[in-house]
């Protein structure tokens, strides 16, 4: 079947299968390697993207759902050479450790701060609560996002996506 869906602001119209998945379609079609295949089966988080601006597990969804959609995945974050603040604060607070997660996180943590540009640390635990890692212990992490709530809400800037 024909599919057009737009990926981190590049228009892209391909035939899939049906069953085409779109953690396949992204990484093996389009080469967004960013988007980790974890588990499979939903349990990760590690593929995850966004799809018109809500957060998606990429292993779980079929090419076919997003005809017409806006894509984002980590490769999409980053402009002129430039990481994202939410990205910065990852790097800056250790957060990324071995770095296999840390996609599914930014983008959860994105599509949170765009909703919540002050999360509480409980909020942020609850936000990033479909995510695995095993490596930090999660407070690495929920200090990235609250780092980089605060330095957006300092800079004037909100989140958008």
């Amino acid at each position: 079947m024909k599919i057009d869906v737009t990926v981190n602001g590049e228009e892209f119209h391909r035939e899939v299968r049906p069953d085409r998945r779109l953690l396949d379609f992204l990484r093996d079609d389009l080469g967004f390697t960013g988007v980790k295949e974890g588990c499979g089966v939903g349990e990760c988080g590690s593929c995850t993207v966004l799809i018109d601006g809500e957060s998606h597990l990429s292993c779980l969804t079929y090419v076919p759902q997003v005809d017409g959609s806006e894509i984002t995945t980590i490769e999409g974050l980053e402009e002129k050479g430039e990481l994202h603040p939410l990205q910065e604060a990852f790097v800056e607070t250790g957060g990324v450790q071995c770095g296999f997660c840390t996609p599914g996180f930014i983008m959860v943590g994105l599509e949170l701060l765009s909703k919540n540009p002050d999360p509480t640390r409980e909020e942020i635990r609850e936000g990033i609560e479909g995510n695995i890692c095993r490596c930090t212990g999660y407070s690495k992490i929920v200090d990235a996002i609250e780092l980089a709530g605060k330095k957006l809400r300092e800079e004037g800037k909100k989140v958008e996506i």
